[in-house]
């Protein structure tokens, strides 16, 4: 059978429990040729929610628009959690395929039986699944949020980039700003030469004339050099 197979990473997903993109396309690829059917092609849809519909979600939508078209017979997932976490959402994309005469598959369990009247338990259980699916969904997100509030309670930064002049160090609610070899200098020179009287535009030059880089542009801006200034209480 000709098969399109769908994998997908929302970030939370992906930081929490490990399964990756690489080891679901090892997974789909793995049991399709253990069952003896063709990936027709395989979609990777990456940073996108689960919660959201497949009309939100290009990846998915390709892959439905692909058993409507008959270009694929089957749509193939590592595990009925990644086609969604919200129940809402995996019935009626698994209602979708079966409509156009599709057949759905798991890595983890293979196929996904549609919906029959004289056993009303089957739709039941995958219906259950879902609804725990998205119970994991929310205790990840806490999981997260408690993470962060008890950084932020020990004094440690737990949202957003780390200021210029620093950068993350030790794992888990231990990580915390610390001082970046790489660009503590840099940030010496932009307070020196400010303590000095100079613009953020001719300190920007200066610090391009010497080499001294920023971390992510190619040459200093006088905006980026007056936001590290003002962090560092200079105006």
């Amino acid at each position: 059978m000709k098969l399109v197979a769908y994998i997908r990473v929302s970030t939370a997903g992906q930081v929490s429990d490990g399964y990756g993109l690489s080891v679901q396309e090892k997974a789909v690829r793995s049991w399709a040729r253990a069952n003896g059917h063709r990936i027709v092609k395989l979609i990777r849809e990456e940073g996108v929610s689960g919660a959201k519909d497949a009309v939100d979600r290009p990846g998915l939508s390709e892959a439905l628009l692909m058993i409507q078209e008959k270009t694929a017979e089957g749509l193939l997932i590592p595990r009925l959690d990644r086609l969604a976490r919200a129940v809402t959402v995996q019935e009626a994309t698994l209602m979708y395929v079966w409509r156009h005469g599709g057949t759905v598959y798991t890595a983890d369990a293979g196929e996904v039986l549609a919906d029959d009247p004289d056993d009303p338990m089957r739709t039941a259980m995958r219906e259950m699944a879902g609804v725990f699916a998205g119970l994991e969904r929310r205790m990840v997100v806490k999981r997260l949020r408690d993470g962060r509030a008890a950084k932020e309670a020990a004094g440690k930064k737990a949202v957003g980039a780390y200021a210029y002049g620093t950068h993350g160090q030790g794992e888990g609610r231990d990580r915390d700003a610390a001082p970046n070899p790489a660009e503590t200098a840099a940030r010496e020179r932009i307070l020196e030469l400010r303590r000095a009287g100079r613009s953020y535009r001719a300190i920007g030059e200066q610090l391009d004339a010497e080499g001294l880089r920023p971390r992510r542009a190619a040459k200093w801006s006088a905006m980026v050099v007056r936001s590290i200034c003002q962090k560092a209480g200079l105006n």
